[in-house]
Order: C-alpha cells, then sequence, then structure tokens
C-alpha cells in the first residue's frame, strides 16, 4: 500500500511538472510555434500564434497574440494582434464554450468558404477590428469596428450564428458598394429574421437614420427610415440604381423621409429632392397599401433628354388605385399640370385634367417610331376627361417633312389616347389652333382642326387655314381599323395654286393665285409607305382662268 501510495503521489508530482511545463512552455515563442505546428499537421486548418499571456492578477483570462486562423488554401478567416479569451468554470464540462472573446486590432473575414471559429462565447467583442464579407448577399467592407455579439455561437457560413444580439459602430463601411462613415447598428438576429432596431450612418456628404427588419424570405420591413443632405453620385442608369426596390421578395415602407437629396448617375439626376413616402409594400412588380401617401418635390429632375423644373407630385394609394392629387412641373420654358388616378386591375392611367401651356418644344427625331411600339404591359390605356393647350411652339425638325405650330392652343373631352398599350386617338372629341404654321416649308395663318374619334374612325370635322391670300379648308376620315384608310376632301380659295407642292401633289403648270379642289384617299398603316397608296383627283383654276384637271393613281399623276 505503502508503494501504490508513493507511485500515486509521483504520477501526480510528474503530471504537475507536466503541466507547469506547458504553461510556461506556451508562453515562449518556442512553445507557441510547436502548438502551431503541431494543428497544421493534424488539421485542415491553418494557425500560428506568437505568443500566450496568462496573468495570475487575472486567473480567468488568456490573451493570444498575432493570431493567424483560417482554412488551408483560403484567405485567412482571422488576423488579429491580440485575442483576449475570458473562461469560466464552464470549461469543465464545454471546453470550447468560453465566457468571452475579444478581437483587437486585426481582420475578420466572413465568406461561405471561410473557416469557422472553433469557440463559442457567451460574448464576442471586436475592438478596432476590420470586417469583410465578400461573394456574399451583403458585400460588406468596414474599418474600424467595434461592438459584440452575444451570445456567440458560430456556423459554417454564418459567423453570427443563429440566434444573437448584435450591436457594432464603425468608422467607415462599404455594403454593397454604397460608402458610409461612423456607422452604427444595433439590433438582433433570430434564425434567417434579422432585426435592426437602430440604424445610424453618415454616408454621401449626409446622413442616415432609420429602423428595419429582413425577414427569412429575403423581404425588408422598414419601420422608419430618414436621409438627410445626400449628396450621391453613382455610374449606374436609374433603371439599375432603383433595381434593388424591385429584386426583393416585398419592400415595406412605414415611413421615408428624405431632405434636401441630391443623386446623379448614368444620363439621369435630381436635386434639391424632398420626398415623404408612407404605408406602402412594393412586391412582384406593383404595391400594396391601405392608406399609402407620397409626396415629392425637386429643383431639377433629369432623365436622358428629359428635364423638369420644379416638379411636385402628390399620390395617395389605396388597395387598387394611385389617386394623382397634383403634378406640376415646369417643362420645356413652360408648365405642366395634371390630376387623375391609376387603375391598377385594369391597367389605366384615368387624368381628369392635363394643362400644357408655353411649351417651346422640339420633337424627338424617332418620335414617329415611338409612338407605334407598343407600351409595357403594365400600361394598357390612358385617357384625359379634360386636355387644355395654350401658347405653345410645337417643332419637328424630320427633313423629310418638318414642322412647327406657333402659339398652339388646344382642348379635348374624354380622349383616349392610348388603348391596348397602343398611342393613338381612340374616342373623344379634340379642337386645336394656332396663330401660324410651317408646314414642309409652307407658311400658314390660323391653322386649325377639329376632329372626333369612336371605335370606327376618326372623323375630321373641320381643318383650315390661310394661305397666301386665300384660305384652304377640308374635311376628312381615317378608320382605326390597322390599315388606317384615310379620306380628304380639301378646297381652297385664292390660294397660290402650287401650295400642294410641297406637300406632295407635283407641280401645276399654272402661277400665282387660284382655287383648288381635291379629293384624295391613302392608308397611313405603319411600315407602309404613303405615297403609293395615295388615290385621288385636282382640280385648279387660276386667277386668269386657266383649268388643269389631274388624277393620280398609287401616287402618279395623270391629266391635262
Amino acid at each position: 500500500m505503502k508503494f501504490l501510495g508513493k507511485l500515486i503521489v509521483a504520477l501526480l508530482v510528474v503530471i504537475f511538472v507536466a503541466l507547469i511545463a506547458a504553461y510556461i512552455l506556451l508562453q515562449t515563442r518556442w512553445g507557441a510555434t510547436l502548438v502551431s505546428r503541431w494543428v497544421v499537421q493534424n488539421s485542415d486548418y491553418t494557425f500560428s500564434f506568437e505568443e500566450m499571456d496568462h496573468r495570475w492578477a487575472s486567473p480567468m483570462h488568456l490573451t493570444l497574440s498575432n493570431v493567424t486562423f483560417g482554412r488551408k488554401g483560403q484567405p485567412a478567416t482571422l488576423v488579429a494582434q491580440n485575442i483576449d479569451i475570458g473562461l469560466s468554470s464552464r470549461q469543465v464540462s464545454d471546453p470550447m464554450h468560453v465566457d468571452k472573446i475579444l478581437l483587437q486590432n486585426g481582420t475578420l473575414n466572413i465568406s461561405p468558404n471561410a473557416a469557422p471559429l472553433p469557440f463559442q462565447a457567451d460574448m464576442l467583442q471586436l475592438s478596432d477590428m476590420a470586417l469583410n464579407s465578400p461573394n456574399t448577399e451583403w458585400n460588406l467592407h468596414a474599418q474600424r469596428v467595434n461592438g459584440g455579439v452575444t451570445p456567440w455561437q458560430p456556423q459554417q457560413g454564418k459567423a453570427q450564428g443563429n440566434t444573437a444580439d448584435i450591436q457594432f459602430s464603425a468608422g467607415s463601411m462599404t455594403l454593397n458598394g454604397v460608402p458610409a462613415t461612423n456607422v452604427l447598428l444595433q439590433g438582433a438576429i433570430n434564425n434567417q429574421q434579422v432585426t435592426l432596431s437602430t440604424i445610424g450612418a453618415d454616408m454621401a456628404r449626409g446622413s442616415l437614420t432609420g429602423n428595419a427588419r429582413r425577414l427569412a424570405d429575403g423581404s425588408w420591413q422598414i419601420g422608419s427610415l430618414r436621409l438627410n443632405d445626400i449628396r450621391l453620385q453613382t455610374e449606374k442608369t436609374i433603371t439599375d440604381f432603383l433595381a434593388p426596390l424591385t429584386t426583393v421578395p416585398s419592400l415595406k415602407i412605414d415611413s421615408l423621409e428624405v431632405t434636401d437629396a441630391r443623386l446623379e448617375g448614368k444620363d439621369w439626376a435630381v436635386t434639391d429632392l424632398d420626398l415623404s413616402l408612407r404605408n406602402l409594400t412594393l412586391a412582384k412588380g406593383g404595391w400594396q397599401s391601405d392608406d399609402g401617401r407620397l409626396s415629392m418635390n425637386a429643383s431639377d429632375f433629369i432623365n436622358g433628354a428629359l428635364h423638369l423644373n420644379d416638379p411636385i407630385v402628390n399620390i395617395d394609394f389605396n388597395q387598387q388605385t394611385a389617386t394623382l392629387r397634383q403634378f406640376t412641373s415646369r417643362w420645356e420654358r413652360g408648365m405642366v399640370r395634371a390630376a387623375g388616378e391609376w387603375l391598377r386591375n385594369e391597367k389605366k392611367l384615368a387624368l381628369d385634367e392635363v394643362v400644357l401651356a408655353g411649351l417651346e418644344y422640339t420633337l424627338p427625331a424617332d418620335w414617329k417610331a415611338r409612338w407605334m411600339e407598343p407600351l409595357p404591359e403594365w400600361l394598357n390605356t390612358v385617357t384625359i376627361k379634360k386636355l387644355s393647350a395654350n401658347r405653345n411652339l410645337i417643332i419637328d425638325i424630320d427633313p423629310a417633312f418638318p414642322f412647327q405650330f406657333t402659339a398652339l392652343d388646344g382642348a379635348a373631352d374624354n380622349i383616349e389616347v392610348v388603348r391596348n398599350h397602343q398611342w393613338g386617338i381612340w374616342s373623344g372629341n379634340a379642337t386645336l389652333n394656332a396663330s401660324a404654321a410651317t408646314l414642309n416649308r409652307v407658311d400658314v395663318r390660323r391653322p386649325s382642326i377639329s376632329l372626333t374619334a369612336n371605335d370606327n374612325q376618326i372623323s375630321i370635322t373641320e381643318l383650315s387655314a390661310f394661305a397666301g391670300d386665300g384660305m384652304l379648308e377640308a374635311t376628312g376620315a381615317i378608320s382605326q381599323n390597322p390599315q388606317r384608310n384615310t379620306i380628304i376632301n380639301l378646297r381652297g380659295r385664292s390660294v397660290p395654286v402650287n401650295v400642294l407642292q410641297q406637300w406632295g401633289w407635283p407641280a401645276l403648270p399654272l402661277e400665282g393665285n387660284g382655287n383648288l379642289q381635291v379629293s384624295a384617299s391613302g392608308s397611313l398603316a405603319a411600315q407602309t409607305p404613303l405615297k403609293t397608296s395615295v388615290n385621288g383627283t385636282l382640280q385648279a383654276t387660276s386667277a386668269e382662268g386657266k383649268q388643269v384637271q389631274q388624277t393620280m393613281r398609287n401616287g402618279n399623276v395623270s391629266g391635262e
């Protein structure tokens, strides 16, 4: 028995001496090198540290210096100048779960390929760290990060774990290409749901504050978000810039406030933007709202060739209707005003009023092609209950047939300008007149037109203009079928007998003023030459009594 007791005592002494030796060895660089080498040789990870420090004044703390950890063949997951590990009695039953881990002065890389850190802790604390998560849904690069995760239970691809409270601040951060400074985030993670109770940052020379929640399916709920004095420049088009609003499963906005923002991208810009948006959900290319409201104004809005000055927009939303209470803007040196509503189920824009005043507008070179192009699927119908035009200047510089209308006034009632995604005049009535016009280099005075449209045709009940010393008058009709069969009857009294030469009828063997009478028909079908479809007759009498009669067949004239 004495021998056995002495043997046990000896073994305990050996173990104690071995522990003391290992404890001393680990606090040397040589011992740290041995441990690091052993981990590399016996696992799929790279691990190294320069030395371990333990002080009996703080017996429950271990400090590792100059630590590197990661998966072999991959960038290091963790590089830190110091790691302070707080121990507790729990290490007896769960050696890999510690009380607290403090990472100081280093870099933490989070990605699907990053090695999961082998420890768990009641708290992970970061002090002056860099944080990166490239090639993930949240492409994040942050510097001077301070904060913590409680508790910290990392998993593969989830460095923060499934459930935790989080609180971070960062001196600078870039999230999905958007830079920010002085960032503050507070919230919680519950499996796939992320709640950010406090968001604050300085970005684009302005500030951002708010709170939000990301649901498990990737949808977002914004409780409140305020952007002040933003000055943002991007290389994206406006479609690409707004794409995140449409690519998420849904985006619910309780309150969004934008004050004095200036945004600029590729071929678009908005200055001095003030925006207030309440109670609106964007989902599947549409919206959902019981009592939503959008109010917006700016100094300038530019999108390609479109330039609006001082636009003001006020819209109310409910489940099926967006009511445009007000849209006003200065445009092309004039003013535009509109009010109406958008009917979602019918894909219909029903405008109660449209006013165009004082415009000086040159039509785009491709306006005819745009007129023929089908409109998007979401826009089936556009109707205008009352249209007013006052003192407008409209110019077309197409060299084939340029025109200009000066001081153009007009009025229309119950006019339908889009049907089945196609521009046209599908119903209603309108009257237009101008003080002067130039039609393919022919000057006329006081041109006027009145028309009525229904499902079958557009009836031109009055068309007149002063030319030379006399007057031109006409009536006509254009069918609503795809062939666009057109009939026109024109009469001129004391007008230049060759006034029609610039409009398509060959020169007459007469001079001076005279009387004209023309009846013609043709087809205005899309993608079809007009000239070869025209058939008609002309009678002309000069002031001296000379007469000419001509017949046009398929655009060619014969006669005497």
